[in-house]
């Protein structure tokens, strides 16, 4: 396997083309500013990087994409009202975030759920993810229409490893601010703790969480690995992008021009699926070589006692019968 190693990338700014056509005498009509919570060298971002040159090239330098990664702009809550008021053209959020705003986006991410990534595909590319985007619609926001990967969520902890469901009895972990993230530890008896990405490193450092749960990807390049010692192969929940972008910048733009950057965007999109599934499948080495033991679980287990406990009852009710109906037309039976 090759090694993933942070990739330096120009993220911001006409200077990253560095390509001829952008180089115009009256500069580009339209910039887009593109705001995200991750790392510039996290393949949302690179991948987003490389929609940002073609939109250039393909609009002669008339659109520019400007990439604000790693909260500059921000907070998650500080972005979306950016979004909404117009100061920031673009964002991506997960679904899971968005929820705040608008409810069923959360849909996506219910846990153990999805037993592989094509029945994710399945469901945002189809009847659920439809769901889903008219919602943000409805809500005055323009939704791309394919989803960025972001992976399979994995459970870690600088104290003891999760095998089971009892594990998480009084364990304390980092979880975004989602109600639907609080509910579905809180349904294992664990104690979760809602942090904001940016500042989970320094939770960890100083013990105000146990542990956290991310895709193997956002170990790694946020080095979450210095900070905790166990991972377990939970793959509780699949999480990944919406772009998002705000509705009268959308609606401004000539028709022409606002085809070029949602046709790249999606495009891009599922390039960058897989290459995220290949990282979160390939990562276990080098995260072990960075000190991270790894430990299977019986998924099964897990969803059992979601089961029991009502949780996919409780969250039918919150969503409704008929995105729930989309749901289970996928992943089947859930509860």
């Amino acid at each position: 396997m090759t090694e993933f190693t942070r990739r330096t990338v120009v993220l911001t700014g006409v200077a990253g083309l560095a390509a001829p056509w952008v180089a115009r005498a009256a500069g580009p009509d339209y910039r887009l500013k593109f705001g995200n919570i991750v790392s510039g060298d996290h393949p949302l971002n690179t991948s987003m990087a490389k929609v940002r040159d073609r939109v250039a090239q393909e609009t002669d330098g008339k659109v520019l994409i400007e990439l604000y990664p790693k909260n500059q702009l921000g907070s998650d809550a500080d972005m979306l009202s950016q979004l909404r008021s117009g100061a920031l053209e673009l964002f991506a959020q997960t679904g899971v975030l968005m929820s705040t705003f608008v409810p069923v986006a959360s849909i996506t991410g219910i846990g153990f759920a999805f037993p592989d990534y094509a029945e994710v595909w399945e469901a945002t590319d189809g009847a659920l993810g439809r769901h889903v985007r008219a919602a943000f619609e409805k809500a005055n926001l323009v939704c791309m229409e394919k989803s960025w990967n972001h992976g399979f969520r994995q459970t870690t902890s600088s104290t003891k490893p999760i095998r089971t469901p009892d594990d998480f009895k009084g364990f304390k972990i980092r979880v975004p601010p989602s109600p639907l993230w609080t509910s579905l530890f809180r349904a294992f008896g664990a104690a979760p703790v809602s942090i904001p990405w940016a500042e989970t490193y320094t939770a960890m450092q100083t013990r105000i969480a146990d542990g956290l749960e991310q895709p193997l990807v956002g170990l790694l390049v946020d080095k979450m690995y210095e900070v905790q010692k166990y991972c377990s192969e939970t793959n509780h929940m699949w999480d990944g992008f919406w772009v998002l972008a705000n509705r009268r910048f959308w609606d401004r733009m000539p028709p022409n021009l606002r085809e070029i950057v949602e046709r790249n965007i999606n495009q891009e999109a599922i390039a960058q699926r897989k290459e995220v599934e290949f990282l979160n499948a390939n990562l276990q080495g080098e995260l072990k070589s960075k000190g991270l033991e790894f430990f299977k679980v019986r998924n099964e287990d897990f969803r059992q006692r979601l089961t029991s406990v009502g949780f996919y009852q409780e969250w039918q009710k919150r969503y409704g019968d008929e995105a729930w109906a989309l749901l289970e037309g996928t992943t089947g039976k859930l509860g």
